[in-house]
């Protein structure tokens, strides 16, 4: 049932949604990518928890997060900095070069049934659906519909993404969608679905 709600919302969040811009040029990304290095790594791969992964992530969802950095709609005082003066063209190069890039992917961890239970049902009792849904069973997400790909990515900024929804400190999730999920889980329950998702292989 769970399984059936989530794929239902992850519809009805495609059919709001539009790839209406072009794929960029992954070379010319490559050259535009310097000033990114510094904190996600000349591949994409940063060196450090607190920021994200870009290596092998949709261009299509990477390409959403710069245009609201850009216009403020995700806060981030730093990388509205960073994306303000980049043009539609260097968004969709940058993202198509960290796209073709390929991802360090975390060592699994010791057994996680609370995390797995959480990504592959959800927590009826709480109305927390599968992450299955949007992410995918191997937690490749779904460049469609701009869900992001999960695994592989540092499990400390999964769960800072979480706690952010949650505390509503995020806000550029459509529909409120996982502000409302992440609201339903403990820290506890936070904690252990970040540290599952980051293993998946």
């Amino acid at each position: 049932m769970m399984g059936k709600r989530a794929l239902w919302v992850c519809f009805v969040l495609l059919s709001g949604y539009s790839l209406a811009h072009a794929e960029g040029n992954a070379a010319a990304g490559k050259e535009k990518s310097e000033a990114c290095a510094s904190c996600h790594g000349d591949d994409g791969n940063s060196n450090a928890p607190i920021f994200p992964k870009l290596a092998s992530q949709h261009a299509s969802y990477t390409a959403k997060q710069l245009r609201e950095f850009k216009s403020e709609k995700r806060a981030n005082p730093t990388m509205t900095a960073m994306a303000e003066p980049l043009s539609d063209a260097d968004i969709d190069d940058l993202s198509a070069y960290f796209a073709q890039q390929k991802i360090k992917l975390e060592k699994a961890g010791a057994a996680n049934p609370l995390g797995e239970t959480i990504y592959r049902t959800g927590n009826a009792s709480s109305g927390v659906p599968a992450c299955t849904g949007c992410h995918g069973p191997d937690g490749a997400g779904n460049p469609s519909a701009m869900f992001p790909a999960l695994r592989g990515q540092y499990a400390a900024y999964l769960e800072k993404t979480l706690s952010d929804f949650k505390a509503g400190a995020r806000a550029n999730d459509a529909n409120s969608i996982m502000r409302s999920i992440a609201a339903k889980l403990s820290n506890e329950e936070i904690t252990a679905v970040s540290g599952y998702a980051s293993g998946l292989q």
